[in-house]
């Protein structure tokens, strides 16, 4: 396998390059429990992480991801290998882990575009407020956004002009970020895509689950790869039908990314990235009367005063305000957890108490 093909550059050279000569690369295409597949050049093999990558991981965003590129070392004859090191990642897509206050989860690693799917025929699935927190994350990424309005077919033309407008009006807001409407079930615009799918590029597609992911990616690659499943009528949820992320390559060259549908998408991101998605709110910030404006109830407001003249939208703003308070409480939580390392490994010293006339020896 050509490495190039599925996203080798010299960015993961020069680092390679630095390493012990018996290593090769790899890149990491699936994870099953305790086993991940990777691609070499020669060929596909199951790895485990080496003890040194466990012993130094403080944390989970610090173990293999799904695109990570990595060095191993290769047991040819029984199709094994063993990662030993983990390449600097160029940008990677991640939320915060669920039920869990500060952890990260690396859904896709070294991705250049994101595929934000959503489905036209699902009331349900086309949400505003959903769209603009993917945005925010993808922001952080790093990785260019796209979004993708798939089931065309189930809809008017008048329907999709629509919500096309809405989404353009509402979230898109002057920002550089492509539209496709499609069907991926007829292949009806897919052929809008394929500037995405070029050598050494790599795509990963996001979004709930019925959305059609699935279909979209056996149409990329022009072979029945993931198994596509029914939506249920009574709520509109779709059925599950890939259980794990996992890396392809593409025939005529790059890689594709496939990722479950995501219930949660909890933010882990900063509020820096969060003002690009809404600019239309940042752009006024700096005019405010307080440098540190909350944009609540603060005289010589910018924001609330385009606002009350209905030049900002309402629910925007609501959503904005609710991301922030997210981040913060994020943010809180990390520090609140590192100060609580540092104190836990700090060393106890003994001081000199000089207000009491007695030598009294405290520990702090």
């Amino acid at each position: 396998m050509d490495l190039k093909q599925i996203g080798w550059d010299s960015y993961f050279e020069e680092h390679f390059s630095q390493l012990p000569s018996h290593l090769i690369p790899a890149r990491i295409s699936c994870q099953r429990k305790q086993n991940y597949q990777i691609l070499t050049e020669k060929g596909e093999f199951t790895a485990k992480i080496s003890g040194s990558i466990r012993y130094k991981a403080k944390n989970k965003s610090m173990f293999p991801a799904i695109g990570d590129w990595v060095a191993v070392e290769l047991r040819e004859q029984e199709k094994t290998a063993r990662i030993c090191h983990i390449l600097p990642r160029k940008t990677k897509f991640s939320r915060k882990v669920i039920l869990s206050a500060t952890d990260e989860q690396v859904i896709a690693a070294n991705i250049d575009y994101i595929f934000i799917i959503t489905s036209l025929e699902s009331e349900r699935d086309f949400n505003l407020r959903r769209i603009e927190r993917y945005l925010a994350l993808t922001n952080e990424s790093k990785a260019a956004p796209v979004l993708i309005f798939n089931k065309m077919d189930l809809c008017t033309t008048e329907y999709v002009e629509e919500k096309l407008n809405l989404v353009t009006k509402e979230v898109i807001l002057g920002l550089d970020i492509p539209i496709y409407s499609i069907s991926a079930k007829k292949s009806l615009g897919i052929e809008n895509l394929h500037e995405y799918f070029s050598k050494g590029k790599t795509v990963a597609f996001l979004g709930s689950s019925g959305v059609g992911k699935s279909e979209l990616i056996n149409s990329v690659l022009g072979k029945q790869i993931s198994l596509t499943g029914e939506v249920r009528e009574f709520d509109s949820v779709g059925r599950h039908t890939t259980t794990h992320r996992e890396l392809f390559s593409i025939p005529n060259g790059g890689a594709l990314i496939d990722t479950p549908g995501m219930r949660e998408l909890q933010l882990w991101t900063d509020e820096k990235s969060l003002k690009e998605s809404f600019k239309e709110i940042s752009s006024l910030e700096p005019y405010c009367k307080f440098t540190n404006c909350t944009h609540t109830n603060e005289p010589g407001c910018q924001v609330l005063e385009a606002l009350d003249n209905d030049e900002l939208s309402a629910e925007r703003y609501e959503h904005y305000q609710k991301l922030r308070e997210e981040i913060k409480i994020l943010n809180e939580k990390k520090e609140a957890v590192e100060k609580a390392k540092e104190k836990k490994f700090h060393p106890k010293r003994k001081h000199w108490d000089r207000k009491n006339t007695q030598k009294n020896w405290k520990f702090r």
